[in-house]
């Protein structure tokens, strides 16, 4: 495959080159933790737990997401949920009005809303009947000012992972960068992208520990790049993205890796037997593949059996009106008990 020379410093707005970004008191003055008397930042010198600034690195956090993951700090990124880390990169390399980037339908829908608050056109190249990348149409629509292609693989809604060898092709042959959103990454049986980081100097890669790690509420996600993307990203974030609570509530979970690993492992379990229980359901016409913890599913009528289910007290997702999912609802997978009543409502409708 010929390879296209990639230059970041083509890809990064002139604006955010020539930015000087903000530097907080705790920039200035890093070590933090150490026994001192603060008197820099304008903070309430009572102590709460709370009332002062939040290392604005997360350093510690990232330590342990560097031994757990093999990647080296700096090239590491956290922000504010993914969304947070998805709306920098489209801050830092796409100019409004001007640029473009690439989405691949049906897939996770904060990319088409960062396109439009960001003021950045949307080229649109559907998956195929199977959800996989159209490689040859994607480098078709592609242009001198595309600068971004989203992959999200495992992906949302189908619930698929995308083959390596058609994202291997697009990270050869894409003169920009390509994001891998990696949410759904802990429930796949393929390797995560992050093995590869450093063969490919314009991928950057996505996770977030709301899904796995079970937590959504705190808004943690995170970004992987080469250092020098890396450095570009850390030029826009807000200096204290990530709050104190958000910071020790992860490394407080990270520490846990076995009791996490515990829980994939029984959402897989479940996520098994509750395809085979919805294979037993006469209103159900395919059940897609799924390498995350939820499942595609095609049915006779899905704007009524999701009606029927909410009448019951089940809430799903009716992914009807995205392209290709015509009739399909989606089933994130619940606890055990959970699942029983699902099937249990399923059968009763």
């Amino acid at each position: 495959m010929e390879a296209n020379i990639f230059k970041l410093e083509n890809l990064v707005r002139k604006n955010i080159k020539d930015l000087k970004p903000y530097s907080s008191a705790r920039d200035e003055f890093k070590e933090f933790t150490t026994e001192m008397v603060f008197l820099d930042a304008n903070e309430n010198p009572f102590e709460n737990g709370v009332n002062r600034y939040p290392d604005p690195q997360q350093t510690t956090v990232k330590k342990e997401m560097s031994s757990l993951k093999n990647i080296p700090i700096d090239q590491i990124l956290l922000g504010n949920g993914s969304d947070e880390v998805l709306d920098l990169i489209y801050r830092a390399f796409c100019e409004p009005k001007q640029d473009s980037v690439i989405t691949l339908p049906p897939t996770y829908g904060m990319y088409k809303v960062l396109a439009n608050i960001n003021n950045i056109e949307e080229k649109e190249v559907f998956l195929n009947e199977s959800f996989e990348p159209k490689v040859e149409e994607i480098l078709k629509a592609a242009n001198e000012n595309s600068k971004i292609l989203f992959l999200c693989s495992p992906n949302n809604p189908s619930g698929n992972s995308f083959s390596n060898e058609a994202v291997e092709e697009l990270l050869i042959k894409f003169n920009g960068l390509v994001v891998i959103d990696e949410a759904y990454i802990d429930f796949s049986a393929q390797q995560s992208w992050l093995t590869r980081l450093n063969e490919f100097p314009n991928l950057i890669i996505t996770q977030t520990l709301s899904k796995a790690y079970g937590m959504a509420g705190i808004r943690l996600g995170i970004c992987y790049a080469s250092t020098e993307i890396i450095t570009v990203l850390n030029k826009l974030k807000p200096p204290y993205n990530v709050n104190e609570l958000t910071q020790q509530k992860a490394l407080k979970r990270l520490l846990t890796k076995n009791k996490v690993q515990n829980e994939i492992n029984d959402i897989l379990e479940q996520r098994s037997k509750l395809i085979e229980k919805l294979k037993e359901i006469s209103f159900v016409e395919k059940i897609y593949p799924t390498d995350a913890n939820f499942v595609l599913v095609k049915v006779d009528d899905a704007v009524k059996r999701y009606n029927q289910l909410i009448e019951r007290g089940i809430v799903i997702r009716n992914r009807t009106t995205q392209p290709l999912c015509e009739n399909t609802l989606r089933f994130t997978i619940g606890t055990k008990n959970e699942n029983k009543l699902l099937m249990k409502a399923l059968k009763e409708i």
